[in-house]
C-alpha cells in the first residue's frame, strides 16, 4: 500500500515507535482490513486524508501530542495503558501484532483509557515532577554530606543548615592528601 493513500476504516490501532509507526485498520465490525506503516512525517498527512475514525494507541512519549493533533482533525482518539493492551496480543510480540491488539482493545466497552491532556496540564505536571526531582536530589546530597561528616568523625544534625555548618567546620581542619 502506498503511504499517501487513505484507508477506509472505522478503527485504527497504532503502535507508536521512535520514528516508525505500525498501524492496523479495521472495519466497523472489527475485521482487519489492512496494515499500514507510517513515519513521524507521514502519519499526520495520512490521517488528514482518512475518513473520521476511532484511533487507539498505547501510552508512550509523544502519544499525548499525537492524540491532540488527531483529535483536532476530527478523529476520536483513545490512549490505552500498555498493560491493558498486552492481553490482546495473540502471539509473539512485534509492532504489527501490537497494532492489531490495540485496534481490538480500543473497541472494548469496558476498556479504561488515559485522558488526553492539554499542553497546560502537561506543563504543570512537568513543573511538579522537576520540583520533586530537585527536592529528592537535595535530600540525597544532604544525606551524603552527613555520611562524609561521620567518616571524618564529626557529628551532623539533620537538615541542610546543621549539615552544611558541620561540613564547613570539618573541612579546614582536615589535611588534604595529593593523589599525584
Amino acid at each position: 500500500m502506498s503511504r499517501s493513500h487513505s484507508v477506509d476504516a472505522a478503527v485504527f490501532g497504532i503502535d507508536l515507535g521512535k520514528t516508525r509507526f505500525d498501524g492496523m485498520a479495521a472495519d466497523a465490525s472489527g475485521k482487519p482490513i489492512r496494515r499500514v506503516k507510517l513515519t513521524r512525517y507521514t502519519i499526520l498527512p495520512f490521517f488528514e486524508q482518512a475518513p473520521r475514525a476511532l484511533i487507539g494507541m498505547e501510552t508512550c512519549p509523544g502519544a499525548q501530542w499525537l492524540a491532540r493533533k488527531l483529535a483536532a482533525m476530527g478523529h476520536t482518539v483513545r490512549i490505552i495503558p500498555a498493560q491493558f493492551v498486552k492481553p490482546f496480543v495473540k502471539s509473539n510480540k512485534n509492532d504489527a501484532r501490537d497494532a492489531e491488539a490495540i485496534a481490538e482493545a480500543v473497541v472494548r466497552p469496558t476498556m479504561r483509557f488515559v485522558e488526553i491532556r492539554q499542553e497546560a496540564q502537561i506543563d504543570l505536571q512537568a513543573l511538579h515532577r522537576i520540583r520533586d526531582r530537585i527536592s529528592a536530589n537535595r535530600i540525597q546530597l544532604i544525606c551524603q554530606m552527613r555520611a562524609f561528616c561521620l567518616d571524618m568523625e564529626s557529628r551532623c544534625g539533620q537538615g541542610l543548615a546543621s549539615s552544611s555548618s558541620t561540613w564547613r567546620a570539618s573541612l579546614p581542619t582536615r589535611p588534604t592528601t595529593s593523589h599525584r
